[in-house]
This record gives structure tokens, sequence and C-alpha cells, in this order.
């Protein structure tokens, strides 16, 4: 038999154009800026005003394009100062001149190039040499490293061939380059040294024959085995602990390339009030362009379907766009007030030990809008205070109770925990057990577990690895 039944059911869904607002909360500056550049391309309605300022510089610009060459020509400006500065704009001059930095990759084929190798070798060794990873060690093993060379010559090569080629090039410099793993490493440190040294020599049986031990912080069995008393030993120590770990440290070798902070909030204090405002409010520069909006009415009055459904689609993807920027705006401002009000007294004396316990939740409550916008909005931003830039996501933490029974924000134990390793004997380095008492003497009662967790999002290695590599 077949039957009907009526049922009444709710479903909540979301529009596709939900999901792109969902998408601009989640935006900071930068990507906004993108992200509204690309708009106005796609789209004829849509334009920018440009303030003054940017106004004042094309005008400027377009000035200088028409400028008589006679006016310039013949002054007493050196030639090499007008070509240089050809290649930049008049603000963007670099104080220092560029210099090109060279990879250690070709630092050590040109070191290879001076050892006279036959064609064959240094074609080899160039192989190895790029197969280095970016720390200048060697992953690979040699039969792996041989079969994949043998694919690309077109001849087959055994591993233990490549074997002689690899001591060539672990013996450029920097000391430890081509390395296979940190024991390596070290040892080509320390032959590097003068090996008549009594440490250097004890240095290097002591990685060559108790590597593991070390690692396993046996140290007392280590020191018997090299016939050493405390003193000899402790200087053994403190000269394996001043090798590198790495050959190469991208840190120092490179250049380190600097990432500006466009903050999305500015924050001001004056006396007990704080205002809270938008680095920069694109909404009133956005709008729509008349001129094309009397072309929409033109095409309407033709009765060109086709022209009229365009014009249609693009006048309201505009209309929508603006009102999903200023929808964008006011609610960042509504969460960040809400913030600032949460966290007043950290926003107002800049001491992270005033953090309260906040999470999500406490803000989408107090404003009435789902957790998810509130994730979004603080997410990879950032707000410029006076006393620096901050991580929004950094002010939220959960709440943990004192001996006192107050509710104190996880953050201010994870500083007491960097206070204390940083206070600790350097030799002798607190374990997590000795951490949990040290913090409960501080009226913080956390488990072993707990201090661990958070040693961790500290990135502080472990008691045994302090006291190993310091």
């Amino acid at each position: 038999m077949i039957h009907q039944h009526l049922t009444q059911k709710q479903q909540v869904r979301i529009l596709p154009q939900q999901i792109q607002l969902l998408n601009l909360f989640h935006l900071n500056t930068l990507e906004l800026e993108h992200r509204i550049e690309q708009e106005i391309e796609e789209n004829p309605l849509l334009e920018e005003t440009k303030n003054d300022d940017s106004v004042a510089k094309d005008e400027k610009e377009a000035v200088q394009d028409f400028a008589d060459w006679e006016e310039f020509g013949y002054d007493d400006i050196p030639d090499y100062k007008t070509e240089y500065a050809n290649y930049f704009s008049g603000e963007d001059i670099p104080e220092r001149p560029l210099v090109q930095t060279a990879d250690f990759r070709q630092q050590l084929k040109e070191q290879c190039r001076l050892l006279l190798l036959e064609e064959q070798e240094f074609s080899r060794a160039c192989y190895i040499i790029d197969s280095l990873n970016e720390n200048g060690m060697l992953e690979q093993d040699l039969p792996g490293l041989a079969e994949d060379m043998s694919f690309k010559y077109g001849e087959w090569i055994e591993g233990p061939a490549l074997e002689g080629l690899l001591k060539t090039i672990q013996s450029l410099d920097p000391p430890g380059v081509g390395a296979r793993d940190i024991r390596e490493c070290l040892l080509l440190q320390l032959e590097r040294m003068n090996t008549a040294r009594p440490d250097v020599a004890a240095a290097l049986k002591l990685i060559r024959d108790h590597y593991t031990d070390l690692k396993n912080r046996q140290l007392e069995k280590v020191r018997e085995s090299l016939r050493l008393d405390e003193d000899e030993f402790r200087i053994v120590l403190e000269l394996v602990a001043s090798l590198q770990l790495q050959p190469i440290n991208t840190r120092l070798e490179e250049p380190v390339a600097k990432n500006y902070i466009i903050p999305d909030f500015i924050i001001t204090v004056e006396g007990d009030n704080i205002e809270v405002s938008l680095a920069r409010q694109r909404s009133a520069s956005l709008h729509i362009n008349h001129a094309w909006m009397e072309t929409v009415k033109s095409q309407c009055a033709k009765k060109d379907k086709a022209a009229e459904q365009y014009m249609k689609s693009k006048l309201q993807a505009a209309e929508w766009f603006v009102s999903a920027i200023q929808q964008r705006e006011s609610t960042m401002l509504k969460i960040m007030k809400t913030i600032v009000k949460w966290q007043y007294e950290f926003f107002k004396e800049g001491d992270h030990l005033l953090l309260r316990p906040m999470i999500l939740k406490n803000i989408a409550q107090e404003i009435g809008v789902d957790i998810s916008t509130v994730s979004r909005i603080t997410s990879n931003k950032y707000a410029a205070t006076p006393f620096g830039n901050i991580l929004l996501k950094d002010l939220f933490s959960e709440g943990m109770p004192n001996v006192e029974g107050e509710v104190i924000s996880n953050r201010i134990i994870q500083f007491a925990l960097e206070e204390a390793i940083a206070a600790e004997d350097k030799k002798s380095p607190f374990t997590d057990h000795q951490l949990v008492v040290v913090l409960a003497r501080k009226g913080y009662k956390i488990a072993r577990r707990t201090v661990a967790k958070y040693r961790e999002l500290l990135r502080i290695p472990t008691a045994q690895m302090r006291a190993l590599w310091r």
C-alpha cells in the first residue's frame, strides 16, 4: 500500500552569501585589501574613493611624467645617482646597497672546483651537495643516493663509490657539513681541532664510543669509562656543548626577512578611558559607480535581457559586498570593545599577570553572536597598543583555581613556569616533578602532566636536554 504523510520540521541552512560573509570575517587587513582589489577588478559597478594623499601623489607623478627634460638634464647630480634612482621611487630608495647572498651549496661547489676534481667526480659531488638539506646535513643514505644518481646519469653507480666523495665534501667549510647525523657532525668538528689537546682527544672518545650513554644522561658511567676526574669531565662536556648540532644555522647564514605586522585595531589609553578603533575603515571608501547605474537603467529600457541580467547581478553583488564590509567592521568593533572591557586592567597597565580567564564563549554570549564568529574575527589579527602589538588569540585562556580559590588565567601560570626555569641552576635544572613543587610554593597547584604540557607549549626542552647543551 502506498501512503502519504505530512511532516513538519525545521532546518537550518546557510546561504552562500552568509558563507562569503564568514570568510570576510576571517581575513586580516592585508588579505582584505587583496580581496577588495579583486572585487573591484571583477565588478565594474564597484569603485573606491581615494583619499586626498593618494590623489595628490597621483597628480604629482603625472606632473613628473610630463616634466620637460631640459629642467633636469643639465644639473650637477652625478649620473650614477640618477641611474640608480631610476629603479626606485623617491620614497622607496634603500638606505644601503642591496647585497646578493650566496647559498651555502654554491659556496661548497666553488670549494670543490678549487680541489681540481675530474669532471665526473665534480658532477657527482655537486649532486651530493644539492641533496643536502637546509641545515647542511645528508638525510638520504648513500645506496639510495647512488640509485637516484644512476637514473640521472644513465649509468649504474654503487653506494660505496660515493663514500670518498662524501669524505671530500665533509672536509669543506663549514665544519660538519655533509654529516649524516648529529654524532657525525660533532666528530667532524672535533677532528678539525688540535687532537693533541687532552680535552679534544677525550671529547672525540666521548662522542665516538659513549654517545648513546651521553644521550641517556649516564654521565657518571661515562666519566668512569674515560677515567677523568670531575673537573676534567666538566671541561670535556663544556667543549662538546660549544659545538654546533647543525653545520648550517639558517637563522645566521641567511638574511632575515623582516615581517612587519600590520595591526587590525588601534587601542589608545587616555587616563581611565580606553578607545578602540579600526586601523583602516574601508566601508567609507567603497560605493556604487553612478555612471554604471545609468547604464543599467538604459539597458533595462532597451529590453536587452542578457545585458539587463548581467547588470542586475553585478549591482546586487556590489551592494552586498559594500554591506558585508560594513557588517564586518561593525562586528569587529563590537567584539574588540567587549574584549577590552573584559581585559580592562591588562590593556590599562600592559602587565600579562593581569590577564583574566577568557574564552570565546564569554565574548559570544555578551554580544549575542555565535562562537564561530568570534573565532573568525580574532583569528590572525593584531591590536596596536601603547605597549606593542598583541595577537588577539593570546588574550584567550582558560582559568584555573589557585590555592586561595581564586580563578586565574593559565597564561599567568605559564609566565611563572618560565620564570622558574630561567632562575634554575643551569648545571642541575628542574625536572617536571620539581617544577610542580616550585609552582606550588608560588600558589599554583597543578599536576606534573600540566607542567609538561605548558613546557611544550613554551617550547622549553626537558631537564636532560637543558643540562646537556648548556
